[in-house]
Protein backbone atom coordinates (compact mmCIF):
# COMPACT_ATOMS: atom_id res chain seq x y z
CA UNK A 1 0.00 0.00 0.00
CA UNK A 2 1.00 3.61 -0.58
CA UNK A 3 3.54 4.62 1.92
CA UNK A 4 1.58 7.84 2.28
CA UNK A 5 -0.77 5.87 5.38
CA UNK A 6 2.18 4.73 6.78
CA UNK A 7 1.56 1.36 5.12
CA UNK A 8 4.09 -0.37 3.38
CA UNK A 9 3.61 -3.40 1.32
CA UNK A 10 7.18 -4.87 2.97
CA UNK A 11 5.99 -4.68 6.84
CA UNK A 12 6.54 -7.36 8.96
CA UNK A 13 3.18 -8.61 10.34
CA UNK A 14 3.33 -10.59 13.93
CA UNK A 15 0.11 -12.47 15.14
CA UNK A 16 0.32 -13.61 18.63
CA UNK A 17 -2.09 -15.64 20.51
CA UNK A 18 -2.76 -15.18 24.63
CA UNK A 19 -4.51 -17.66 25.97
CA UNK A 20 -6.75 -17.29 29.53
CA UNK A 21 -5.22 -20.86 31.23
CA UNK A 22 -1.41 -19.38 29.66
CA UNK A 23 1.33 -20.36 28.48
CA UNK A 24 4.59 -18.84 30.17
CA UNK A 25 5.19 -17.55 26.57
CA UNK A 26 2.64 -16.56 24.17
CA UNK A 27 2.84 -18.41 20.75
CA UNK A 28 3.79 -15.34 18.11
CA UNK A 29 4.04 -15.80 14.29
CA UNK A 30 5.52 -13.93 12.03
CA UNK A 31 4.87 -13.21 8.61
CA UNK A 32 6.53 -10.33 5.91
CA UNK A 33 3.81 -8.89 3.14
CA UNK A 34 1.15 -11.69 2.93
CA UNK A 35 -0.55 -13.26 5.62
CA UNK A 36 -0.84 -16.81 5.08
CA UNK A 37 -4.35 -17.33 6.21
CA UNK A 38 -6.64 -19.98 5.21
CA UNK A 39 -8.90 -16.98 3.31
CA UNK A 40 -5.65 -15.70 1.79
CA UNK A 41 -5.76 -14.18 -2.04
CA UNK A 42 -2.31 -13.18 -2.63
CA UNK A 43 -1.42 -9.85 -4.52
CA UNK A 44 0.66 -8.95 -7.15
CA UNK A 45 3.57 -6.59 -6.34
CA UNK A 46 2.47 -4.37 -9.05
CA UNK A 47 -1.15 -3.70 -7.47
CA UNK A 48 0.12 -3.19 -4.00
CA UNK A 49 3.02 -0.63 -4.93
CA UNK A 50 0.58 1.94 -6.38
CA UNK A 51 -2.61 0.93 -3.99
CA UNK A 52 -3.60 4.01 -2.43
CA UNK A 53 -6.18 3.68 0.92
CA UNK A 54 -7.55 7.07 1.24
CA UNK A 55 -10.50 7.20 -0.80
CA UNK A 56 -13.55 4.95 -1.83
CA UNK A 57 -13.93 6.39 -5.36
CA UNK A 58 -10.16 5.24 -6.72
CA UNK A 59 -8.96 8.66 -7.54
CA UNK A 60 -5.41 9.86 -7.12
CA UNK A 61 -4.63 13.59 -6.74
CA UNK A 62 -1.49 12.26 -8.27
CA UNK A 63 -0.11 10.83 -10.89
CA UNK A 64 1.72 7.21 -11.53
CA UNK A 65 3.18 6.33 -15.10
CA UNK A 66 2.64 2.75 -14.95
CA UNK A 67 -0.73 3.20 -14.16
CA UNK A 68 -2.40 0.13 -16.60
CA UNK A 69 -4.95 1.00 -18.89
CA UNK A 70 -8.06 -0.67 -20.64
CA UNK A 71 -8.51 -1.69 -24.14
CA UNK A 72 -10.20 2.04 -24.61
CA UNK A 73 -7.05 3.59 -22.64
CA UNK A 74 -8.82 4.39 -19.74
CA UNK A 75 -7.10 4.03 -16.53
CA UNK A 76 -7.93 0.96 -13.94
CA UNK A 77 -7.96 2.13 -10.52
CA UNK A 78 -5.68 -0.39 -8.88
CA UNK A 79 -6.67 0.60 -5.57
CA UNK A 80 -10.62 -0.62 -6.15
CA UNK A 81 -9.24 -3.84 -7.09
CA UNK A 82 -7.13 -4.33 -3.89
CA UNK A 83 -10.61 -3.29 -2.41
CA UNK A 84 -12.07 -5.10 -4.19
CA UNK A 85 -9.95 -8.38 -3.50
CA UNK A 86 -10.53 -7.44 0.46
CA UNK A 87 -14.06 -7.44 0.33
CA UNK A 88 -14.32 -10.83 -1.48
CA UNK A 89 -11.88 -12.05 1.53
CA UNK A 90 -14.25 -10.01 4.07
CA UNK A 91 -17.31 -11.60 2.52
CA UNK A 92 -15.90 -15.44 3.26
CA UNK A 93 -15.16 -14.06 7.31
CA UNK A 94 -18.65 -13.30 7.20
CA UNK A 95 -20.06 -16.69 6.05
CA UNK A 96 -18.01 -18.13 7.97
CA UNK A 97 -19.05 -16.07 11.50
CA UNK A 98 -22.31 -16.59 10.31
CA UNK A 99 -22.68 -20.27 10.14
CA UNK A 100 -21.05 -20.71 13.47
CA UNK A 101 -23.77 -18.15 14.81
CA UNK A 102 -20.68 -15.59 15.90
CA UNK A 103 -21.65 -12.09 15.90
CA UNK A 104 -18.39 -9.94 15.07
CA UNK A 105 -18.38 -6.23 15.50
CA UNK A 106 -15.18 -4.14 14.02
CA UNK A 107 -14.38 -1.38 16.96
CA UNK A 108 -12.89 1.82 15.42
CA UNK A 109 -11.50 4.71 17.02
CA UNK A 110 -8.69 7.76 17.30
CA UNK A 111 -6.18 6.45 19.24
CA UNK A 112 -6.91 6.83 23.05
CA UNK A 113 -10.45 7.40 22.73
CA UNK A 114 -11.37 3.98 24.85
CA UNK A 115 -11.55 0.84 23.34
CA UNK A 116 -9.75 -1.25 25.24
CA UNK A 117 -10.90 0.01 28.87
CA UNK A 118 -14.40 -0.45 26.95
CA UNK A 119 -13.19 -3.68 26.66
CA UNK A 120 -12.08 -4.80 29.75
CA UNK A 121 -15.21 -3.21 31.37
CA UNK A 122 -17.33 -5.35 28.89
CA UNK A 123 -15.70 -8.76 29.22
CA UNK A 124 -16.13 -8.76 33.17
CA UNK A 125 -19.60 -7.65 32.49
CA UNK A 126 -20.48 -10.38 29.86
CA UNK A 127 -18.09 -13.06 30.19
CA UNK A 128 -20.13 -15.57 32.08
CA UNK A 129 -23.11 -15.48 30.02
CA UNK A 130 -21.95 -16.45 26.40
CA UNK A 131 -18.70 -17.16 24.63
CA UNK A 132 -16.77 -13.91 24.15
CA UNK A 133 -13.10 -13.23 21.98
CA UNK A 134 -10.85 -10.74 21.26
CA UNK A 135 -8.57 -9.80 17.78
CA UNK A 136 -6.66 -7.14 18.86
CA UNK A 137 -4.91 -4.77 16.61
CA UNK A 138 -2.10 -2.26 17.19
CA UNK A 139 1.08 -1.38 14.94
CA UNK A 140 3.46 -2.71 17.93
CA UNK A 141 3.88 -4.50 21.30
CA UNK A 142 0.97 -6.67 22.73
CA UNK A 143 0.24 -4.03 25.88
CA UNK A 144 -3.77 -4.08 25.35
CA UNK A 145 -3.83 -7.91 24.47
CA UNK A 146 -2.11 -8.98 27.78
CA UNK A 147 -4.67 -6.40 29.60
CA UNK A 148 -7.67 -8.21 27.58
CA UNK A 149 -5.77 -11.55 28.80
CA UNK A 150 -6.37 -10.60 32.26
CA UNK A 151 -10.06 -9.46 32.31
CA UNK A 152 -10.31 -13.65 31.34
CA UNK A 153 -10.58 -13.15 27.43
CA UNK A 154 -8.80 -15.53 24.81
CA UNK A 155 -7.38 -12.84 22.75
CA UNK A 156 -5.16 -12.88 19.66
CA UNK A 157 -3.18 -9.90 18.93
CA UNK A 158 -2.34 -8.61 15.24
CA UNK A 159 0.53 -5.97 15.09
CA UNK A 160 0.59 -4.32 11.89
CA UNK A 161 4.05 -3.24 11.84
CA UNK A 162 3.83 0.15 9.55
CA UNK A 163 0.56 -0.94 8.41
CA UNK A 164 -2.48 1.51 9.82
CA UNK A 165 -5.79 -0.95 9.79
CA UNK A 166 -6.68 -4.14 9.73
CA UNK A 167 -7.48 -6.39 6.45
CA UNK A 168 -9.97 -9.28 6.12
CA UNK A 169 -6.93 -11.53 5.49
CA UNK A 170 -5.37 -10.72 8.61
CA UNK A 171 -9.10 -11.19 10.57
CA UNK A 172 -9.48 -14.51 8.77
CA UNK A 173 -5.62 -15.94 10.24
CA UNK A 174 -6.63 -14.25 13.91
CA UNK A 175 -10.04 -16.23 13.85
CA UNK A 176 -8.46 -19.21 12.56
CA UNK A 177 -6.26 -18.36 15.80
CA UNK A 178 -9.37 -17.98 18.51
CA UNK A 179 -11.68 -20.57 16.72
CA UNK A 180 -14.29 -18.64 18.68
CA UNK A 181 -17.52 -20.99 19.91
CA UNK A 182 -20.88 -21.19 18.68
CA UNK A 183 -23.15 -18.04 19.87
CA UNK A 184 -19.79 -16.27 20.71
CA UNK A 185 -18.99 -12.33 20.34
CA UNK A 186 -15.49 -11.28 18.97
CA UNK A 187 -14.43 -8.29 19.55
CA UNK A 188 -12.11 -6.51 16.55
CA UNK A 189 -10.03 -3.79 17.65
CA UNK A 190 -8.66 -2.27 14.97
CA UNK A 191 -5.87 0.13 14.69
CA UNK A 192 -6.50 3.52 15.82
CA UNK A 193 -7.07 5.75 12.65
CA UNK A 194 -10.44 7.90 12.35
CA UNK A 195 -9.33 7.52 8.12
CA UNK A 196 -8.16 3.68 6.76
CA UNK A 197 -9.72 1.54 9.00
CA UNK A 198 -13.06 2.90 7.04
CA UNK A 199 -12.11 1.84 3.83
CA UNK A 200 -11.74 -2.05 4.46
CA UNK A 201 -14.45 -4.35 5.23
CA UNK A 202 -13.50 -7.05 7.81
CA UNK A 203 -16.35 -9.46 7.57
CA UNK A 204 -17.57 -8.24 10.65
CA UNK A 205 -21.15 -7.76 11.25
CA UNK A 206 -21.84 -4.79 12.85
CA UNK A 207 -19.45 -1.56 13.13
CA UNK A 208 -19.30 0.66 16.24
CA UNK A 209 -17.24 3.85 16.21
CA UNK A 210 -15.98 4.90 19.67
CA UNK A 211 -15.55 9.26 20.24
CA UNK A 212 -13.99 10.58 23.18
CA UNK A 213 -15.46 14.09 24.16
CA UNK A 214 -11.44 14.96 24.73
CA UNK A 215 -11.38 14.99 20.92
CA UNK A 216 -13.66 17.34 20.08
CA UNK A 217 -17.08 17.61 18.80
CA UNK A 218 -15.70 18.29 15.20
CA UNK A 219 -14.68 14.81 14.43
CA UNK A 220 -17.66 13.66 12.59
CA UNK A 221 -17.58 16.50 10.62
CA UNK A 222 -13.94 15.99 9.82
CA UNK A 223 -13.78 12.52 9.19
CA UNK A 224 -17.65 11.57 7.90
CA UNK A 225 -16.54 8.28 6.32
CA UNK A 226 -16.03 6.70 9.18
CA UNK A 227 -18.90 8.01 11.21
CA UNK A 228 -21.16 7.16 8.21
CA UNK A 229 -20.43 3.68 8.01
CA UNK A 230 -20.97 2.74 11.78
CA UNK A 231 -24.05 0.60 12.90
CA UNK A 232 -23.28 2.18 16.71
CA UNK A 233 -21.64 5.44 17.39
CA UNK A 234 -20.09 5.79 21.63
CA UNK A 235 -19.55 8.86 22.81
CA UNK A 236 -17.21 8.26 26.07
CA UNK A 237 -15.39 9.65 28.68
CA UNK A 238 -18.45 11.90 29.63
CA UNK A 239 -17.77 11.71 32.99
CA UNK A 240 -15.06 14.89 31.53
CA UNK A 241 -17.74 16.52 29.80
CA UNK A 242 -17.56 19.26 33.33
CA UNK A 243 -13.88 20.33 32.44
CA UNK A 244 -14.30 20.50 29.13
CA UNK A 245 -15.50 22.64 26.64
CA UNK A 246 -17.20 19.98 23.93
CA UNK A 247 -20.31 21.12 22.67
CA UNK A 248 -22.10 17.70 22.79
CA UNK A 249 -25.47 19.11 20.95
CA UNK A 250 -23.21 20.67 17.94
CA UNK A 251 -21.53 17.14 17.90
CA UNK A 252 -25.25 15.11 17.95
CA UNK A 253 -25.80 17.65 14.98
CA UNK A 254 -22.70 16.51 12.93
CA UNK A 255 -23.72 12.71 13.71
CA UNK A 256 -27.02 13.58 12.65
CA UNK A 257 -25.88 14.82 9.08
CA UNK A 258 -23.29 12.21 8.59
CA UNK A 259 -24.95 9.41 10.32
CA UNK A 260 -28.27 9.62 10.96
CA UNK A 261 -29.21 5.86 10.93
CA UNK A 262 -26.53 5.09 13.63
CA UNK A 263 -28.06 4.56 16.92
CA UNK A 264 -25.99 6.83 19.35
CA UNK A 265 -24.86 6.42 22.88
CA UNK A 266 -23.30 8.27 25.97
CA UNK A 267 -21.06 6.54 27.98
CA UNK A 268 -18.12 6.77 30.15
CA UNK A 269 -16.15 3.45 30.12
CA UNK A 270 -13.84 4.50 33.25
CA UNK A 271 -16.54 5.06 35.64
CA UNK A 272 -19.41 2.86 33.66
CA UNK A 273 -21.69 5.83 32.76
CA UNK A 274 -24.18 4.57 30.49
CA UNK A 275 -22.50 0.90 29.88
CA UNK A 276 -26.48 -1.24 30.44
CA UNK A 277 -27.67 -0.39 27.18
CA UNK A 278 -24.14 -1.14 25.85
CA UNK A 279 -24.40 -4.42 27.17
CA UNK A 280 -28.16 -4.57 25.94
CA UNK A 281 -27.28 -3.82 22.33
CA UNK A 282 -24.63 -6.37 22.16
CA UNK A 283 -27.35 -8.99 23.88
CA UNK A 284 -29.97 -8.24 21.46
CA UNK A 285 -27.42 -8.78 18.27
CA UNK A 286 -25.61 -11.67 19.58
CA UNK A 287 -29.02 -13.33 20.29
CA UNK A 288 -30.20 -12.62 16.97
CA UNK A 289 -27.06 -14.14 15.43
CA UNK A 290 -27.29 -17.10 16.78
CA UNK A 291 -30.88 -16.75 15.74
CA UNK A 292 -30.05 -16.72 12.02
CA UNK A 293 -27.75 -19.32 12.41
CA UNK A 294 -30.31 -21.50 13.80
CA UNK A 295 -32.60 -20.93 10.51
CA UNK A 296 -29.50 -22.03 8.33
CA UNK A 297 -29.09 -24.92 9.21
CA UNK A 298 -32.71 -26.18 9.86
CA UNK A 299 -33.27 -24.69 5.93
CA UNK A 300 -35.85 -22.31 6.92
Amino acid sequence: MCKTCGCSDGAQMRITRLDVAGRADPDTLESSGDVPGYFQEHRHDDEVEHAHAHGSTGSHPHSHPHEPTDEDGHLISLEARILDKNDRLAERNRGWLAGRGVFSLNLMSSPGAGKTTLLEKTLTELTNEFPLAVVEGDQETTYDAERIRQAGCNVVQINTGQGCHLEADMVAQGLREIDPATGSVVFIENVGNLVCPALFDLGESARVVILAVTEGEDKPAKYPHMFHGADLILINKIDLLPYLSFDLERCLGYLHEVAHHAEVLQISATTGTGLEPWFAWLRARRNQALSEAGKLLSGS
